[in-house]
């Protein structure tokens, strides 16, 4: 860590960056596990580092220390000053985006390899992570710490209470991990939940044929109305008997019995109707 940078609280005070409720924000202040993250996410020493919610930089110091060139989006305008005391330190490797990452497609940032590294803020972590895990082709990895509670929906497989939506998307294209838990104490303010930081690297495969638009619709559908049966809820996609027919699939089964392989035979069934 560069040693001319003030701490984190010094920089928190100097630019009076209370967390803001409204905004999902915790800051993470632990050095040394902000160094675990970066390293989590492997080589990331060329291309473009890309993360969200930056803060007053604790996590940004680390990604440049491990060699990244990063594109930071931060939304609070109260941290653009912070940030650019860190750039103002690593000349030509820090860029700040003041913006709204729910508007900005982080799919056209910078060049690639491009990956996403970050402590996603709570209130729109999971849009966000749905979006990126839709573009495989985009990013080599996505390393995020999210709401622990999420990342085991993620990393669910059918027949777990808690396998869903996100369960099937993110296996159909993509290897997740969890790979560690984060205690609520790191955090300044703590949060009343639990995190934990996965690591996912998209597969050289889908696990089947399918047309991802057409996936997100069935999947929609199916968890939408999670306790019904497939004859159910599928009604909404057309004839659903009809649909499992095609598929080879038991329309009296529901949707957390249902394979990601099995998804993608329902998608491909809806596109051939």
């Amino acid at each position: 860590m560069k040693s001319d940078l003030p701490p984190l609280r010094d920089v928190i005070r100097a630019h009076r960056l209370a967390p803001r409720k409204g905004l999902g924000q915790h800051f993470l202040l632990d050095l040394n596990l902000t160094a675990r993250i970066a390293r989590i996410a492997g080589d990331i020493s060329k291309g473009t580092t890309i993360e969200v919610g930056p803060g007053p930089g604790g996590l940004t110091r680390a990604l440049l220390d491990a060699g990244a060139t990063v594109v930071a989006i931060e939304k609070d305008e109260r941290c653009i000053g912070a940030l650019a005391e860190v750039s103002a330190v690593w000349t030509g490797k820090l860029e700040v985006t003041k913006g709204d990452a729910l508007k900005v497609d982080a799919s056209t940032i910078g060049h690639t390899p491009r990956r996403i590294v970050a402590n996603l803020p709570y209130n729109i972590g999971t849009e966000l992570l749905v979006r990126w895990l839709s573009r495989p082709d985009a990013f080599t990895s996505l390393t995020v710490m999210i709401q622990k509670e999420v990342a085991a929906r993620i990393a669910a497989g059918p027949g777990s209470k808690i396998y869903g939506r996100l369960s099937v998307l993110a296996g159909w294209r993509w290897k997740v991990t969890q790979v560690l838990d984060v205690p609520r104490e790191a955090f300044t303010p703590p949060p009343k939940v639990e995190s934990t930081v996965i690591h996912a690297v998209p597969l050289e495969h889908p696990v089947a044929d399918a047309d991802a638009a057409i996936l997100a619709q069935v999947t929609t559908a199916a968890f939408g109305q999670r306790r019904k049966m497939l004859r159910s809820s599928l009604k909404s996609l057309g004839d659903a008997q009809a649909l499992c027919g095609t598929a080879g699939l038991d329309p009296t089964q529901r949707p957390e019995q249902i394979s990601v392989t099995d998804f993608c035979a329902l998608a491909r069934a809806v596109a051939a109707q």
